[in-house]
């Protein structure tokens, strides 16, 4: 089986918070669910994380939401139009009420857009949008700068948000609407939407309950759970632990050295699937002058064994990858494969005149990504085989990240989800030529650039003919390959588990959000 997870991340600032809508009484189906944290806030515009889009996907509805196979799936805009390059139009679904029971219409979407254009973690990616207008009730209209193809990509990231709720001032005479990064807000303390669920209690780190709201507009979806009681367990293997022992009905994530374990009990069902984070390295080409010839790059591409990383040092919880793009990505390329060839890689260190090595540094993260020292171990041993000997420093993510905008070493360990699910985004960041003001390249600890791929990537950009595009994408991939800019390692996989009569599979996509409102728990 194959499927997707993000999950829920840390903590709002009070201690308890109560939504202000109806709910539905507590009797009924209960899913009782362990993951690794509970939201950071209730304020769905405070954060871009997992966390806070799973939270999304339980409280609101998305214009649109992507399927299991990156298809768009109507919800609130049940159909849409490119009127002209740079002009959507969207139709709204009718008949939908917010928690609070406010009537949903299309200045809440010009609101929240508003909105989320002024948020710190989101407004970037949502800068490509001129503007958005209320045609009436029912239709929306949305401008962009230019000619832009990932429009509805962004759509999967608007959840309308009930503008009468969060207008006015509360109680403390703040702005009800304000945005307040990691501190306290109506909006991180209170809550209404559309969604299936409403938010009833939320003690800080402890639990959190969710009742089905009665008001739900989606009459055909076959979720039957009423209430859902969220524990955070940060602990592997007590999460593990809690759902074997029948004291939790489903869990996320499960970690790679328990997947045997839950497998092997038949009172539980596991469910895991290729994600889209790609785990890599950067070589950088300004600190290490041999980084700067091809084949050097391409010898330790070759002397890189991806599939011996997945296997042992994963487990099998990580598929090897040749490229960023996963598959179902408009840049994937099919034909590209691993190249792990150690013999190819000291011929290619011979040709480039470095037959007898040299020395590099190394940092990787030893917290972030599953087994990223591990990882960062391995690799430089692997190394060591073409005579490169590794100076590997491993870090706790928070002391990491400044080493690595710093570019502190030679070869720095990242891993990378792309926000837009679209294979630009990694090129944007990760090997467009640096550029501080425009902010490109951000995160290129490689230095790698290739003005001819920027300007490829800026024309895909705007290249509203989805076909025409992947092939400027997928020339892109197969570009960064041929002169090795990274070494790829793997996607990095996701696993959930729950009890046998909790039927997870069909709400599990590659998104990682899973549609909690569409769960069945069947009858024992």
């Amino acid at each position: 089986m194959t499927l997707k997870k993000t999950l829920l991340a840390s903590v709002i600032g009070a201690a308890m918070a109560t939504a202000v809508l109806p709910s539905v009484a507590s009797a009924g189906t209960t899913l009782r669910m362990a993951y690794d944290a509970d939201p950071v806030s209730l304020d769905i515009h405070e954060q871009l994380s997992g966390g806070i889009l799973q939270l999304s996907h339980m409280t609101f509805d998305p214009l649109v939401r992507w399927t299991s196979d990156l298809e768009f799936e109507p919800r609130l805009a049940t159909a849409w139009e490119q009127v002209d390059d740079t002009t959507m139009r969207m139709t709204l679904r009718e008949g939908v009420d917010f928690h609070s029971g406010n009537a949903f219409t299309a200045e809440d979407v010009v609101w929240t857009v508003e909105r989320l254009k002024r948020s710190p973690d989101f407004k970037a990616i949502f800068e490509p949008i001129e503007s958005v207008t209320a045609l009436d009730d029912n239709t929306v209209e949305f401008t962009t700068r230019e000619p832009y193809p990932l429009l509805l990509n962004l759509a999967t990231y608007i959840f309308p948000l009930d503008s009468a709720f969060y207008s006015g001032t509360g109680e403390d005479g703040d702005p009800k609407d304000e945005i307040v990064k990691n501190g306290n807000s109506f909006a991180s303390a209170n809550l209404s939407g559309t969604g299936p669920f409403t938010v009833v209690e939320h003690q800080k780190g402890n639990r959190m309950e969710f009742d089905r709201f009665d008001g739900y507009w989606d009459a055909e979806s076959p979720g039957n759970v009423e209430r859902i009681v969220l524990t955070p367990i940060s602990e592997n293997a007590t999460r593990v632990a809690a759902l074997l022992s029948g004291d939790v009905d489903f869990i996320a994530p499960v970690p790679p050295n328990d997947l045997d374990r839950v497998r092997e009990d038949e009172d539980v069902q596991l469910v895991t699937m290729s994600g889209t984070r790609i785990i890599f390295f950067h070589m950088n080409q300004e600190r290490v002058e041999a980084f700067q010839d091809p084949r050097v790059r391409q010898a330790f591409a070759y002397a890189v064994n991806q599939e011996g990383i997945a296997e042992r040092l994963m487990k099998g919880f990580a598929t090897p990858a040749a490229q960023f793009s996963p598959q179902g990505y408009a840049g994937h390329v099919d034909t590209l494969e691993r190249r792990y060839d150690l013999e190819k890689a000291k011929q290619l260190m011979e040709e480039a005149g470095y037959a007898d090595g040299f020395e590099i540094t190394m940092m990787a993260p030893n917290n972030r990504y599953v087994n990223d020292a591990k990882i960062a171990q391995a690799v430089a041993a692997m190394l060591a085989r073409i005579n490169v000997t590794v100076d590997l420093k491993t870090l706790p993510k928070a002391q990491y990240w400044g080493e690595y905008d710093d570019r502190a070493a030679d070869m720095m360990l990242i891993g990378w989800h792309a926000d837009t699910e679209d294979s630009a985004n990694f090129h944007e960041y990760l090997t467009a030529c640096p550029d501080t003001d425009s902010g490109a390249g951000q995160y290129n600890a490689g230095n790698y650039c290739n003005p001819e791929l920027d300007r490829l990537v800026a024309e895909a950009n705007l290249e509203v003919d989805l076909e025409k595009r992947a092939e400027m994408l997928q020339q892109v991939e197969q570009t960064l390959h041929d002169e090795a800019a990274v070494v790829p390692l793997h996607w990095q996989d996701l696993a959930w588990a729950s009890a046998a009569s909790v039927d997870i599979e069909p709400i599990l996509n590659v998104m990682n959000f899973p549609y909690l409102g569409d769960l069945v728990i069947e009858e024992e």
